[in-house]
């Protein structure tokens, strides 16, 4: 890869200095300043393509969010070119559909692992190797919510590149495929669907640096499919607010 003689990265339009080692990763660059407004002295530093970055402080410590855009391939371009120029910690922030019936939208999930049903990983790793948050962030996110009194769920969610081919998998030439593996994800006790936590943990397990998510639920198709109450929630602010804490609580781990 080239960069400019500075330094800079290719996509993001960053410098070696330009972010913390924490890092927050929504996918809309919208979200960006909403979480920014959590930072003391929050300051405008990249905004090319889909990659918006404020950097600020938290406690003292230098931190930052990076908007990724939607889906793998260009959150882990972010997280590739974000690793190059110092940072280590990442939570990823945003939003997922609800697949196991006890999870409302407006609950919080917490991925523990995420299903590679999406291709950027695999340019990565076997298939047969996991895609795992870091413990130590789950721990984060976990106290996080309880410390916030959320209502919040941990286990494992599928990612996958098609959006439309989960909510109308039928009208899809492989609606063969779609179907029986969201049936089987749904035996195994899946969680929700997103689109970027597979490639994040593998390609931070690769980079070796701590990769963590957590999701605001938007809704549960498969509670309208059985005419449960099915809520439906878009504002983001829990999830926000849980990856804020949690943040604090890794910073001060670490400095312990």
């Amino acid at each position: 890869m080239k960069y400019s003689e500075h330094g800079e990265q290719y996509h993001i339009g960053l410098n070696p200095g330009d972010v913390g080692e924490y890092v927050i990763l929504p996918g809309d660059p919208k979200r960006c300043e909403k979480i920014a407004a959590y930072f003391e002295d929050a300051k405008l530093v990249a905004d090319r393509r889909e990659f918006t970055t404020y950097t600020g402080y938290l406690n003292g410590t230098k931190v930052s969010v990076t908007s990724t855009g939607i889906g793998g391939s260009s959150a882990s371009i972010a997280l590739e070119e974000l690793v190059n120029i110092g940072a280590k910690t990442f939570i990823r922030v945003g939003t997922c559909g609800g697949m196991d019936i006890n999870v409302k939208g407006g609950d919080i999930v917490i991925a523990t692992g995420a299903i590679r049903m999406e291709g950027t990983s695999k340019e990565y790793a076997p298939i047969e190797y996991p895609a795992v948050a870091n413990l130590d962030i789950i721990n984060s996110l976990v106290q996080a919510a309880k410390n916030l009194g959320y209502e919040y769920h941990t286990g494992v969610v599928q990612c996958k590149d098609s959006f439309y081919g989960q909510h109308n998998p039928e009208k899809m030439p492989v609606n063969y495929e779609l179907i029986n593996k969201w049936e089987a994800w749904k035996k195994m006790g899946c969680l929700a669907s997103e689109m970027e936590s597979a490639a994040l943990f593998i390609a931070g397990s690769f980079l070796r640096v701590k990769v963590g998510s957590v999701f605001l639920t938007v809704a549960n198709q498969e509670r309208e499919k059985l005419n449960l109450e099915n809520p439906v929630v878009h504002d983001t602010q829990k999830a926000i607010k849980t990856a804020i804490e949690a943040l604090k609580i890794l910073i001060a781990n670490d400095k312990n």
